[in-house]
């Protein structure tokens, strides 16, 4: 995974970073930190937990890792690393963070076709004005459609690249949403039964454009909610099964179960 920004000085320790693996010997494993452009170590004992009979069982050359890190002499410019303290998901944490800098690459990329200029210095021109107020490449970004940052007064870009970066981000970045799962019962013994249950379902989507109902057989429902605003999910939600509750009868069955997060 190649990224056009390099970090300056030394990782962190306890820091989750991007390494490839250059060199496998014995004992040891020497990897190329990406994101600092540095050189690593992981110690045998720092691959996997149990004995290794062969470090080629577990990495091979070339191959992309994450490393936790563990110790750091920037005298010496060694730095230890781990590969087995690193838990699944922060694999995952990491490998998102590491897909939204290059999705921010990207646009960059899009609008410097655009302007007829090489990629590396448009990225130089811009990258430090947006790392001087945020943490990442990509934060500032992503305001532009969560906040609508404007980019041209806060970062002081020209007209021209302002107006094109932020065409370019709010066509490849959508604003976050807030989803909301679960699966309900209705069911009606009545002779007008089927109407009944119709109608109701009629109601629940007629609440909102934000509600998704998928019949999942057996009088089984599956609803789904999405908004922007978590509170205004939960209003929706409420406003739906109220509707449920206040049919339920002697002549019709309702039951909801909420979905667990993820």
């Amino acid at each position: 995974m190649t990224m056009l920004r390099k970090k300056q000085g030394f990782p962190e320790e306890g820091e989750i970073i991007l390494c490839t693996v250059t060199r496998v010997h014995y004992n040891s494993v020497f990897v190329q930190i990406e994101e600092y452009g540095k050189q690593g170590m992981i110690h045998i004992s720092e691959v996997s937990p149990g004995r290794i009979r062969n470090l080629n069982d577990y990495v091979k050359v070339g191959k992309s890792v994450y490393c936790k890190v563990l110790r750091i002499n920037e005298e010496r410019g060694h730095i230890d690393l781990s590969l087995r303290r690193v838990s699944e998901s922060q694999k995952r944490a990491k490998a998102d963070q590491l897909k939204q800098e290059q999705k921010a690459e990207k646009i960059i990329e899009i609008v410097a076709n655009e302007l007829k200029i090489p990629l590396e210095k448009l990225y130089d021109d811009l990258a430090p004005k947006l790392l001087e107020k945020y943490d990442s490449i990509y934060a500032p970004l992503e305001a532009v459609v969560e906040e609508n940052l404007d980019l041209k007064n806060t970062f002081g870009f020209e007209t021209k690249v302002a107006e094109l970066l932020e065409k370019s981000v709010r066509t490849r970045i959508k604003p976050k949403e807030v989803e909301i799962k679960g699966e309900f019962t209705l069911r009606s013994y009545a002779p007008d039964g089927l109407e009944q249950v119709k109608s109701l379902l009629l109601s629940v989507e007629g609440l909102s454009k934000k509600i998704e109902l998928h019949f999942l057989g057996g009088g089984k429902y599956a609803l789904r909610i999405k908004t922007k605003e978590y509170k205004e999910a939960e209003d929706v939600l409420k406003n739906a099964t109220d509707i449920l509750e206040a049919a339920v009868s002697s002549d019709v069955e309702y039951e909801f179960k909420r979905s667990k997060k993820k």
